[in-house]
């Protein structure tokens, strides 16, 4: 029986650059599978189906959420953000580590079905630097700026739920800071023993 692979949530406030340090993980790492999220929002300009989002319309999305089909879901600035549960469970199964980058709402719910997860929030350096980074996309009204921030004030009072904290200053050294926590994690000394308890019992069936 191979060991179980970890579910390793990755979240924080729109803006912070989750997807940017994400994908910086992704570059040179072949260790994690990436559980695409899926959402009902409309693509952006360069996106693309299946690879950043598995897009859906919102008549589709809800239809999901009836039948159970999504891990967890989140509505989000009128839009929905998910992620589909039976790819992220047999992946964990076969033994592979799989990497969500998901909404704060989302990581709550992962949190109360998954507790065993990994869970590291991303944060901004501060507000001010958060809300420059929303500017600078220019793809948003001000309004919706202004919803976003004072949203992500409500998330960063929720890193409480957490196993740990990492400042996005840097996208490099957000990156090394993550995989150093990966790193750290599977060697636990309850994922070790585990893994050492099954040989023992091998032997044992062998003798």
């Amino acid at each position: 029986m191979s060991e179980k692979g970890l579910l390793i949530v990755l979240s924080g406030p729109s803006g912070v650059g989750k997807g940017t340090v994400r994908k910086a993980i992704f570059k040179d790492n072949v260790d994690f599978e990436y559980s695409i999220s899926m959402t009902s929002r409309e693509k952006r300009a360069g996106e693309v189906d299946g690879v950043d989002y598995f897009f859906k319309t919102k008549e589709e999305f809800e239809n999901l959420i009836k039948q159970g089909e999504l891990l967890e879901y989140a509505k989000y600035v009128n839009n929905y953000y998910g992620t589909p549960v039976k790819y992220v469970r047999d992946t964990i199964d076969m033994g592979k580590d799989i990497f969500l980058e998901i909404e704060v709402q989302g990581a709550e719910q992962v949190k109360n079905k998954f507790p065993e997860a990994l869970f590291i929030f991303l944060a901004p350096p501060s507000i001010l630097d958060l809300e420059s980074r929303l500017k600078g996309r220019g793809t948003e009204s001000d309004e919706v700026i202004q919803e976003r921030i004072k949203k992500a004030r409500k998330e960063i009072k929720m890193m409480y739920l957490y196993d740990y904290v990492v400042e996005n200053d840097e996208v490099e050294f957000a990156v090394e800071r993550i995989k150093c926590i990966i790193k750290s994690e599977h060697l636990k000394r309850e994922r070790v023993e585990l893994k050492y308890r099954r040989a023992l019992l091998e032997l044992e069936d062998e003798i």
